[in-house]
């Protein structure tokens, strides 16, 4: 009896011991397979970080590549320019008419690329360091407008301001980020008076403002393609300008963190939205303002 009682436990024994074994066998199992994962996702995060420091790398350079090539052609564009121009104004009325046709399509093209030139440098400058600071959103406006003056005249706009929410921002950039909208508010008027509308609230964390008017619009199937650089809705006859303007809007808002959209319809107006992280909790600042012409 005894020894049949010694021959069970024995036997239980061995059963735990093979059991615990396989326990073992499984959890070893288990963290190696844990273990190799992880080293796959920090090999796979690293080649990430790699490729994507890549890429940063190459946008640096091609910014830096299209800055230089934009400066260093200024100058030869300037000389050409000045003798096309010089040209016309000696000549003139001393060429025949095809003559004359022709010597005003070079100073008009000189001063195209000229033009081309200027835009594409500002462009490529944006990508540089952004001076973040305290921003009185409502300043930054009032002196957009006075930069504005007198577009904002000869177009007989009526401009209403109220009050904006202050953010942590480039002060130089969000100006020419005002500046531009109210410019291409002005710009793609109909045949009444421009009747813009600058507004701003604090959602979250964002400042979020907008800029209406009363325009031409824009139809549903373009509001996408006119925030990429040099594209144009319509002709230089119609409306002036190089189609850079709303893409450095995009991309101003875009280096402080934000995003920019339009909501328009054709013949209805627009409506411009961009939303800026605020980074900071500060009451909303400034009066409401009328603008008139």
């Amino acid at each position: 009896m005894i020894l049949m009682n010694v021959s069970e436990e024995t036997a239980s024994n061995e059963s735990h011991t093979l059991t615990g074994r396989r326990d073992l066998e499984v959890n070893d199992g288990a963290a190696g397979i844990e273990l190799a994962l992880r080293q796959q996702l920090r090999d796979a995060e690293e080649r990430l970080a790699g490729k994507i420091e890549e890429l940063a790398k190459l946008d640096r350079d091609l910014e830096q590549f299209v800055s230089v090539a934009a400066h260093d052609l200024q100058e030869p564009l300037r000389m050409v320019v000045a003798y096309t121009q010089l040209l016309d104004q000696r000549y003139r009325g001393q060429l025949d008419e095809n003559a004359a046709q022709f010597m005003g399509y070079a100073v008009e093209g000189a001063l195209r690329m000229q033009g081309l030139l200027q835009d594409l440098l500002t462009f490529s400058r944006l990508s540089g360091l952004i001076h973040r600071a305290n921003t009185d959103c409502k300043s930054v406006v009032d002196e957009a407008l006075q930069n504005l003056g007198r577009l904002v005249a000869q177009s007989g706009a009526v401009i209403t301001c109220g009050s904006l929410p202050s953010v942590h921002a480039d002060r130089s950039r969000l100006l020419q980020l005002f500046q531009n909208l109210i410019d291409n508010a002005i710009k793609f008027r109909g045949e009444r008076p421009p009747v813009i509308t600058i507004s701003g609230e604090r959602k979250e964390d964002m400042a979020v403002f907008a800029v209406s008017d009363n325009g031409i619009g824009i139809a549903s199937d373009q509001m996408e393609i006119i925030f990429v650089i040099f594209q144009r809705l319509h002709s230089r006859e119609e409306y002036a300008g190089n189609g850079v303007g709303l893409a450095i809007c995009k991309r101003i808002v875009e280096r402080h963190g934000g995003r920019i959209w339009v909501e328009s319809r054709l013949g209805g107006g627009s409506t411009f939205r961009f939303g800026l992280p605020s980074d900071f909790d500060d009451e909303n600042r400034g009066d409401r303002h009328e603008f008139h012409a």
